[in-house]
């Protein structure tokens, strides 16, 4: 199985510790476009409109100014360095040395500096949304895209897809549609459903964490995923098209 994740937004520094090794990371195919996008990201963090470039208020001041110099900043374990909603719901902390074993064989990080990264690849806190466009390299998810596609074609190929990601990170990799189901969150009131917005990364982090811990082997095709969520949560799998994957609603009560 093949879980892919967003990255949070807010993310833990490393205390310490080497600077991060691109020549380690997974998918050492996307090594060039990584220093690519550092060295952009870098060029554009030092300018007077560095925050306006990058979508961030003042309060984040720091974050872009530590863009400067990822290079030399100190690297740890991407599932230590997302540390938001999603991640929190995750728990990585408290799982078994068994799970986290699994969490880090199926789960990859679809980044907007790194392309793509294994879960325990070492990588430093940095501020970047897929959706900057960055001098020479312009819209990252356009510019990550070609490069997903190839890097990631034979762990899409291994098994099932599910993909958790935004949409803002979606659109940087397609995976197999035959191969792929999404999962979305819904709350129902009196027999009216509205989309859960924000609460959905919490959602999607529990769901990943029951795929973890839970007895057997990992489901292998969408209605046996429909079936595991069903050991927890009132879930609907709904099909999908020729070009959208079929996508698993966690429905809520209201």
């Amino acid at each position: 199985m093949l879980i892919l994740l967003p990255p949070s937004e807010g993310k833990t520094p490393a205390s310490g510790g080497a600077a991060v090794d691109l020549s380690a990371l997974s998918f050492p195919t996307l090594e060039i476009a990584r220093k690519q996008v550092m060295e952009s990201l870098a060029e554009v963090s030092g300018r007077d409109d560095a925050l306006e470039a990058l979508g961030v208020g003042a309060s984040l001041a720091h974050d872009v100014e530590r863009n400067r110099r990822l290079h030399a900043e100190p690297a740890a374990p991407a599932h230590r360095v997302y540390s938001g909603v999603l991640y929190e719901a995750l728990g990585y902390a408290s799982l078994t040395a068994a799970q986290r074993r699994k969490a880090d064989a199926s789960i990859v990080v679809v980044s907007a500096l790194w392309g793509a990264v294994g879960f325990s690849d070492l990588v430093p806190a940095y501020r970047l949304s897929m959706s900057t466009a960055l001098p020479g390299l312009g819209r990252l998810a356009s510019f990550w895209k070609p490069l997903l596609t190839e890097a990631l074609a034979d762990r899409a190929s291994e098994g099932l897809v599910v993909d958790c990601r935004s949409s803002t990170y979606a659109a940087a990799y397609a995976p197999p549609v035959s191969r792929t189901v999404t999962v979305d969150a819904l709350t129902e009131r009196n027999g009216k459903r509205t989309v859960v917005s924000h609460f959905a990364k919490h959602h999607r982090g529990e769901f990943v964490r029951h795929l973890l811990t839970r007895k057997g082997r990992m489901p292998g095709t969408p209605q046996a995923l429909l079936t595991a969520a069903r050991e927890r949560w009132n879930a609907e799998l709904h099909e999908g098209t020729g070009k959208k994957p079929p996508s698993l609603v966690l429905v809520l009560e209201g």
